[in-house]
């Protein structure tokens, strides 16, 4: 995948889900609510962010961890599956914070070596899921929390969906223009 189709398929995917936000806010509000907690929603989540980790360690090539590879696999596939057995509470919010972070790794890897300073903005993005897939998977309620503010207003809600149709525009710009 290009940095160009990266670009177009996360503002797609912005557009499309605060459009739905902004047009539904309060089905899609109450929804956000029960989300920190939801068990189903949580093992996808984490499955696919554990898978999608595995795939890129099987991928590695530093000599540096080839000794220890086969162990780093056993093991971090054993902590997100038994994430899943024994790490339920908030397990949405953990599953979340691990494809946010294996989302930032791919786009900082795409961004790396293009020429364009508008790398940067995707750069800057990829940072700001980083830093939140970290605190909240060590405080997940603190997205919970997040999600309570933000949904508490109407006002707020649509303001904050707008917003990311705006982002979603401008990053669907940059992958049509100067991420080529």
């Amino acid at each position: 995948m290009t940095l160009s189709q990266l670009s177009l398929a996360l503002g797609v995917a912005m557009i499309v889900s605060h459009g739905i936000a902004l047009a539904q806010s309060d089905r899609i509000g109450e929804w956000l609510r029960r989300f920190p907690r939801n068990v189903p929603i949580g093992v996808v989540l984490m499955l696919a962010g554990t898978a999608w980790f595995e795939w890129n360690l099987h991928l590695e090539t530093l000599a540096d961890i080839a000794p220890w590879k086969n162990l780093m696999q056993i093991g971090f596939a054993a902590v997100g599956v038994g994430s899943c057995i024994f790490v339920r509470d908030y397990l949405a919010v953990r599953g979340l914070c691990v494809v946010m972070l294996m989302a930032a790794w791919s786009l900082c890897e795409l961004t790396r070596w293009h020429t364009s300073p508008w790398r940067n903005a995707l750069t800057a993005w990829a940072y700001v899921w980083v830093l939140l897939g970290l605190w909240w998977s060590m405080s997940p309620w603190r997205m919970r929390d997040a999600i309570q503010w933000v949904t508490g207003s109407p006002t707020l809600f649509r303001l904050a969906a707008v917003a990311g149709l705006v982002w979603g525009a401008i990053v669907i710009v940059l992958g049509l223009t100067v991420l080529r």
